[in-house]
């Protein structure tokens, strides 16, 4: 059955499109060396071309509305001042009217005053505080491929945004964003990061380690007396909060793009290829280059990690304006661990490479629904326990499995050198297994 599952996978190797992704953009480039420059003094027409063959309308559009407390107060002038100001009455009538005006004027109140939190900032100050932590990446990947008989590698670019965490040089991004294992190159890890700074001044990046479970990723700079981004507590958001993201949409072209929006949902479940998360959901714009730039709160601190958008389209209905970012607080210490280990302490690890067994497979192979086992690491937790290919692993701790993301999320909230039971489907029988979890402590591939 294994034979025929292997031969069916190749021959329908096209992953499912979940309508989420990292927004990443690749351009082949022709040498080894390319290095993101920022380039000034775009002209106007330039300008309105770009937004024009993009089909974007900007426009914000501010509808306040006023406050009306009290009474009217009532002039009590003695008979006597009434005959004395008699002159000056159209005078003093319209300074009221002009102050009364200056009053109601002072009451309008902006949806984004609404959003905000009481001690918020102009948003202007925000993006002051927040550039000189901010940082664009851009990242080289080689790709190798098979033409007339021989083997042929080209060079291709993406770019994305860090955040500058300590003096020292530590920058915190997307972990797609120096890895490539979602698009259709896989290129792996890149060949050559370099991060432009706020001064237009370039410097070349090492990558310290990445997670591919959390999209997060820890480059560093040989530099210091660096300014930190100032970090909140993502905890304290609250749906309908205001928020700012910065990053460099479609490129080191419109670098330290600000846009804004509100939080739209908290702990929202988001699935990105096989992977499971935990996100801030947001309005506020994040496009193509924005991956690994902040979501700041109205205080101007970072309270997120950008690291996806959904962009879909459902009949003659598109999606838009769904934003994505990683909560500050689950971020640090993942980020913390990175920088201290190279890797993230306690994490479980099976030693097993799955595919799903969707219903449609499920028809065609006579399989159950589950997480069909293709790959067993020797020595692995899975090859201790005893688990083989072929296996369909259906359940973990009474819980159903139906694909490898299940799996993989319910693994997630065990520790290493815990014990759990798998329920697996091996030739048609379901069979109980213990494994103890192992701990990762290389990158996942």
């Amino acid at each position: 059955m294994s034979d025929n599952f292997d031969e069916y996978n190749e021959q329908n190797s096209v992953s499912e499109d979940t309508g989420h992704d990292y927004g990443n953009s690749y351009a082949y480039v022709s040498n080894n060396s390319v290095k993101p420059k920022k380039k000034k003094n775009h002209s106007v027409l330039k300008a309105v071309a770009l937004f024009l063959s993009f089909g974007i309308v900007a426009g914000v559009s501010i509808q306040g509305y006023k406050i009306y407390k009290g009474e009217d107060e009532k002039n009590t002038l003695s008979e006597f001042d009434a005959l004395e100001n008699e002159s000056s009455s159209t005078e003093s009538t319209d300074a009221d009217r002009l102050s009364s005006d200056d009053n109601d004027n002072a009451d309008v109140v902006s949806l984004f005053q609404l959003a905000a939190r009481t001690d918020a900032k102009p948003i202007p100050e925000i993006v002051d505080s927040i550039m000189p932590s901010f940082v664009g990446i851009s990242s080289t990947f080689e790709v190798s491929y098979n033409g007339w008989g021989t083997v042929n590698s080209q060079q291709m670019q993406g770019t994305g945004t860090g955040i500058i965490m300590t003096e020292d040089g530590y920058i915190a991004t997307n972990a797609h964003v120096v890895y490539d294992n979602e698009s259709q190159y896989a290129a792996g890890q890149a060949v050559e990061v370099s991060v432009l700074y706020s001064d237009e001044s370039v410097h070349e990046a090492k990558i310290i380690a990445y997670d591919l479970q959390t999209d997060l990723a820890v480059l560093k700079v040989d530099e210091t007396g660096l300014t930190p981004a100032v970090f909140g507590d993502s905890d304290d958001l609250k749906v309908g909060e205001l928020v700012i993201a910065v990053g460099n949409p479609l490129g080191f072209e419109l670098f330290g793009t600000v846009t804004s929006g509100i939080v739209s949902a908290l702990d929202r479940q988001v699935t990105i290829g096989d992977k499971n998360m935990t996100l801030i959901q947001t309005d506020a714009p994040i496009n193509s280059g924005n991956s690994g730039g902040p979501l700041l709160n109205s205080c101007g601190q970072v309270i997120g990690i950008n690291s996806a958008k959904m962009s879909s389209s459902y009949g003659s209905a598109s999606i838009e304006g769904l934003g994505f970012a990683i909560p500050i607080n689950d971020a640090r210490t993942i980020i913390n661990d990175l920088i201290n280990y190279k890797y993230v302490k306690g994490r479980p690890y099976m030693g097993i490479s799955t595919t799903d067994i969707t219903e449609s497979y499920s028809r065609y192979l006579n399989l159950p629904m589950g997480a069909y086992v293709n790959y067993v690491e020797e020595g692995g937790a899975a090859d201790f326990a005893g688990i083989q290919e072929g296996d369909v692993i259906i359940g973990v701790e009474d819980e159903t499995v139906s694909t490898g993301a299940e799996l993989a999320a319910i693994v997630y909230d065990y520790k290493a050198g815990d014990s759990i039971t798998l329920t697996v489907s091996r030739r048609g029988k379901d069979i109980e297994i213990t494994m103890i979890l192992q701990e990762r402590k290389q990158p996942e591939q």
